[in-house]
């Protein structure tokens, strides 16, 4: 299928008629140079994302006489100077608004703000298991759901951001997927506004900084894109000395903007910082962590350091290291198997944490009539930090950051004794009050006490024993996503010891629970735990894919947040898509999935259909 065709390559958009350069003409009609395809694994087009059914032979290529042409030199040529020691050479931040003045700080209502609308603050509001309880039935772990859900965009200005991207350029990166990487990155570039700063880190057997923390103005933009194309695949993995490199760009930063984040993207496995010598060996993979990006696990606050998205980029690189560099730091991983939906999975991300509307939010809960006997017995919080007073009269959850419109729900267990007095009306039993405070980041406001729905239960006189009232479908369904997130980290453990007949088992099990359970809110859940137990099955299907996916969806679910799971599956065929928003999305990553992800998603997949008609034209063209 090579040929002597005359247009732009589909991935580096060079001349495909210059002299001595082989060309390659995919069944889908897009064309390429041999050598951007040369270190393909997979049988994908980058532009439309049709199978190929063979690539291009490189040996006639390389026994061809014709001496190989000087390469072009570039416009506008990247230049990267000598490293300084200290990085405080980042753009300043735009001026940040003025924060109000401080007796608008203070709010004691729900949704009060200084303009008086509800859809300015976090929201919270309770479901109790039972709609009633019967007055003379004391119940013990008594559930009730706290959810939070932060305020939506609207005509509310975002807060800038501050991103550093570490992108492995290791040799297994060289042709397709380098190629991948830089017209992700190409997008990344075009979605960040003249407020956000980007500093590109890129990292083999060692690492380099690229460019330092720039706003992307124009200026900053064109700096971005020819730092992007300056890549070049080559060298080991150091996956540690990339994540000093970008902890040091913010560590010695003079200006700070309110939202930071790190994007971290590697197809292989650190062989510097944490080398395994044999199958078996423990690995210490928080070693690949440099202090400043911890998490700080006293308050779990995650809006003190920067934290460290990763991806998992094919199905080479090293799961583990990569899930526990993003628990560590408060970061999410997600699993690329797909390598053509790199930008898909970027652009998730980056929906994400330009909308970032709330940081250090914690929830306070407090038992309404402590003396009236309730007690919080414990909190179901996932990696969220929560505290239970001894006395299990108040308790708290440590949040942090949401993005605009995200959710995030809490199983709480309670003691209700019964209900005391004897008149024939019915009594309520007031649970809890809920309050929260949190910092506004496009606004630099400072909320305290915003006070939630409280928790009541009605006590009907009765005289039996048995609870009352109805259940409450809100209650329900997290308590079998818990279940669910439960039989996930237990086939996990199965799965590493090499007991895949028993993970399967237990995801089997699982998935019955969430069949019985009859929601049909739950129908991706029970497809994410399906295609779980296809590859756990066994040794080979774990190792290659199965261990990448299990932990993007304990990450997912942990956090209630979405990860990226591009995947294919066991089959060879595209896992099952379902349609949220106008944009398709795995059945594994929909669930937390916010608006702003949904637009950005569509974004990329135009900007896809895009580049991919403008080839079609050129090669009709070439063909004429």
């Amino acid at each position: 299928m090579e040929s002597s065709i005359s247009s732009t390559c589909g991935i580096c958009n060079g001349d495909m008629g210059r002299a001595g350069v082989s060309g390659f003409k995919a069944e889908c009609s897009h064309q390429f140079h041999s050598r951007c395809v040369s270190g393909s694994l997979r049988l994908v087009c980058p532009l439309c994302s049709a199978r190929w059914r063979e690539l291009p032979s490189f040996r006639s290529s390389r026994s061809k006489s014709t001496p190989k042409p000087p390469p072009a030199p570039a416009a506008l040529p990247f230049f990267r100077p000598m490293e300084p020691r200290v990085f405080d050479d980042d753009d300043p931040v735009l001026r940040p608004p003025r924060p109000p003045p401080p007796g608008d700080r203070r709010h004691g209502s729900p949704g009060a703000t200084s303009s008086g609308s509800s859809a300015e603050v976090v929201a919270l509001t309770t479901h109790c298991q039972y709609s009633a309880l019967a007055r003379d039935a004391a119940h013990d772990d008594f559930a009730v759901l706290l959810h939070a859900r932060a305020p939506g965009t609207g005509a509310r200005a975002r807060a800038p951001l501050d991103l550093v991207t570490v992108l492995d350029v290791s040799g297994s990166m060289v042709g397709i997927k380098l190629a991948l990487l830089k017209q992700a990155m190409g997008f990344v570039v075009d979605s960040l506004g003249p407020a956000d700063r980007l500093c590109i880190v890129s990292f083999s057997s060692g690492a380099a900084r690229l460019m330092p923390l720039a706003r992307m103005s124009d200026g900053g933009k064109a700096l971005a894109r020819r730092a992007v194309e300056s890549l070049a695949a080559g060298g080991g993995t150091n996956i540690g000395a990339a994540l000093r490199k970008a902890a040091k760009v913010f560590d010695d930063r003079l200006h700070r903007n309110a939202v930071a984040s790190v994007i971290l993207l590697s197809d292989g496995q650190d062989t510097y910082t944490v080398p395994r010598r044999g199958r078996d060996d423990e690995v210490n993979y928080e070693e690949l962590v440099p202090p400043s990006l911890f998490m700080d696990s006293s308050t779990g606050d995650r809006s003190s350091s920067a934290p460290v998205h990763t991806f998992g980029f094919g199905t080479d690189h090293d799961a583990a290291a990569m899930h526990t560099v993003a628990e560590a730091t408060g970061g999410t991983f997600s699993f690329i198997e797909d390598e053509a939906e790199v930008q898909d999975a970027f652009a998730q991300c980056i929906g994400g944490l330009l909308s970032v509307a709330v940081q250090g939010l914690r929830v306070d809960v407090a038992c309404a009539h402590a003396d009236a006997g309730v007690r919080v017995r414990s909190v179901n919080s996932g990696r969220y930090r929560s505290r239970v007073d001894a006395d299990g009269r108040a308790a708290s959850i440590d949040v942090g950051e949401l993005y605009a419109d995200e959710d995030r729900r809490f199983l709480l267990l309670l003691d209700v004794p019964r209900a005391r007095g004897a008149t024939p009306d019915d009594v309520i039993t007031h649970l809890m009050k809920v309050t929260c405070a949190y910092r506004d980041v496009a606004t630099g406001r400072v909320f305290t006490n915003v006070a939630g729905v409280d928790a009541a239960v009605p006590r009907p006189a009765s005289s039996s024993r048995a609870v009352s009232g109805e259940r409450s479908e809100e209650v329900e369904r997290e308590r079998v996503r818990l279940e669910a997130t439960a039989g996930m980290a237990a086939a996990r453990v199965a799965a590493e010891r090499g007991a895949h007949a028993e993970a399967g088992e237990m995801l089997r099990g699982t998935q019955r629970v969430v069949a019985r359970s009859g929601d049909a809110t739950l129908a991706a859940l029970s497809g994410e735990l399906r295609e779980m137990r296809a590859r756990v099955a066994d040794r080979r299907r774990y190792e290659l894919s199965g261990r990448a996916y299990v932990l993007a969806g304990l990450s997912s679910h942990a956090q209630q947040r979405a990860t990226s799971r591009q995947v294919r599956s066991c089959d060879g065929e595209r896992e099952t898509m379902t349609r949220r928003g106008g944009t398709a999305m795995s059945t594994a990553s929909s669930s937390y999935v916010t608006p702003a992800m949904v637009e950005m998603m569509n974004r990329s997949r135009r900007s896809r259909e895009m580049t991919a008609r403008v080839q079609q034209q050129r090669s009709k063209s070439a063909n004429y």
